[in-house]
């Protein structure tokens, strides 16, 4: 009972993780078009391994003084703010990280250091769909997911 309910969790964080990355991407590439940022993702494209790890550094050094700023506010006992605010920056965070990281992927992993730590995760996250890809809560979701595709591809056709 005990590891069907610890499965059950894992398997929600998975999905969850896997449905987040690909909605940020698109979410990403809508933001690229809106703020016209073809030259800057070009130039990221051929950055050297330096340049490629201060952008991928970016994010954090953006997210740093809101990190700070919900420690305040869980300090002085606005926890429904603090909360909302972290996941909005986490989110965002997210969401800048995943984009410049489809681009300066090939640059960091001609950082051995890099390398380990990216594959150590990959190996990781493998393990985890592995163990949880024969769950029933998995299979269901991979059948929701698949009817959203459907149903976006269709209200995008309509909206044509």
């Amino acid at each position: 009972m005990i590891k069907k309910l610890f499965l059950s969790i894992f398997a929600l964080l998975v999905i969850f993780e896997e449905w987040l990355w690909d909605v940020l991407a698109i979410v990403g590439q809508w933001f690229s078009r809106i703020l016209h940022l073809e030259k800057f993702e070009t130039w990221l494209l051929g950055a050297s391994a330096n340049q490629a790890l201060m952008t991928f550094l970016i994010p954090l050094i953006i997210v740093t003084p809101f990190n700070i700023l919900v420690i305040f506010l869980f300090a002085h006992g606005a926890i429904i703010e603090a909360i909302l605010l972290e996941i909005a920056v986490k989110l965002f965070c997210t969401l800048l990280i995943a984009r410049i990281f489809r681009l300066v992927k090939t640059a960091l992993l001609t950082f051995t250091w890099f390398e380990k730590i990216y594959y150590m995760i990959s190996r990781v996250l493998h393990w985890a769909h592995d163990i949880i890809q024969h769950s029933v809560i998995y299979q269901e979701s991979l059948k929701l997911k698949a009817m959203i595709k459907i149903e976006l591809a269709a209200m995008k056709k309509r909206t044509q």
